[in-house]
């Protein structure tokens, strides 16, 4: 019998923007019988949380064929393998499903693709952001800020000074305020816990953060965001950003992040296309799900 996975690279120096992801498409897909398989054994024990009834630590992306079996499926969202891996794979599952923001991926021969940016045969253009973001609530938090999930050489911190010029409220992130919240809090106005992701990126008027899928959550709830892009960080989303006409910061950059904290004010963003159906609607086709 074949059976379903969805393997997604995360963790506490990568964050977890592929895994709010992963876990936005699962529960779309409703009752379909699917593993997770995650690289962080931390958010496998915590999945069920996010809706994710089934999840498995493999530590590292060799490790998915101890678990899943030649002819087995799979929905891949990592930029880890590399061209020979990547051919092995779309050969070792009978339908090889692969999740990718890089807008200038390609897609082999024998599998499918999820992108912002690409068209054409096995190719479903789109983003995942769950539709209760779309929900338009009232923007009750003047000013946010969600660094992210990860903050392994406390990044934020070596950087306060720019971000406590913000004024804002701060979300605290998954893994990176253990022992670190007491630093961190003197310079925002308020701090919210982890649980509370959902309410303040809905209800935030004004939302900076350095996660991608944050921002694109915000935007979707009708929100301002101004998008950082870390120096040591992919530059995938620059592109969608700007298509998106959200203003985008590089690096730690008061006077610049300032500024466009201003422009975001009476900034003209484009509407988001929710389209998190559109993705479910393509998998379950190309997995025979329906």
């Amino acid at each position: 019998m074949m059976r379903l996975f969805y393997y997604v690279h995360t963790g506490h120096r990568i964050g977890l923007d592929r895994f709010r992801r992963a876990a936005t498409i699962i529960r779309a897909l409703g009752d379909v019988d699917i593993t997770l398989l995650t690289s962080d054994f931390r958010i496998a024990s915590v999945a069920k949380d996010f809706g994710v009834k089934r999840s498995v630590g493999i530590d590292v992306v060799r490790n998915i064929p101890q678990i899943a079996h030649h002819g087995d499926k799979i929905i891949f969202d990592s930029d880890e393998i590399n061209p020979v891996m990547h051919k092995e794979m779309t050969e070792y599952f009978s339908t090889f499903v692969r999740v990718s923001d890089d807008p200038n991926a390609t897609k082999l021969p024998g599998e499918f693709l999820i992108s912002p940016y690409l068209e054409g045969e096995g190719i479903c253009q789109g983003v995942a952001v769950d539709d209760k973001y779309f929900e338009k609530v009232p923007k009750t938090i003047e000013k946010s800020f969600f660094f992210g999930d990860d903050d392994y050489e406390e990044d934020l911190f070596k950087n306060l000074d720019i971000f406590e010029a913000l004024e804002a409220d701060l979300i605290l992130g998954f893994y990176f305020f253990m022992n670190y919240e007491e630093k961190l809090a003197p310079a925002f106005k308020k701090v919210y816990e982890f649980e509370e992701y959902d309410e303040v990126v809905q209800g935030s008027k004004l939302f900076v953060t350095a996660s991608p899928q944050a921002a694109l959550e915000n935007l979707a709830s009708g929100g301002r965001p101004v998008f950082i892009q870390r120096p040591d960080y992919v530059r995938d989303f620059i592109p969608l950003f700007e298509s998106l006409n959200v203003p985008i910061v590089e690096g730690f950059d008061r006077t610049e992040l300032m500024k466009q904290l201003e422009i975001s004010l009476s900034h003209n963003y484009h509407q988001l296309a929710q389209s998190t159906q559109k993705i479910t609607k393509f998998l379950k086709d190309i997995l025979s799900l329906s």
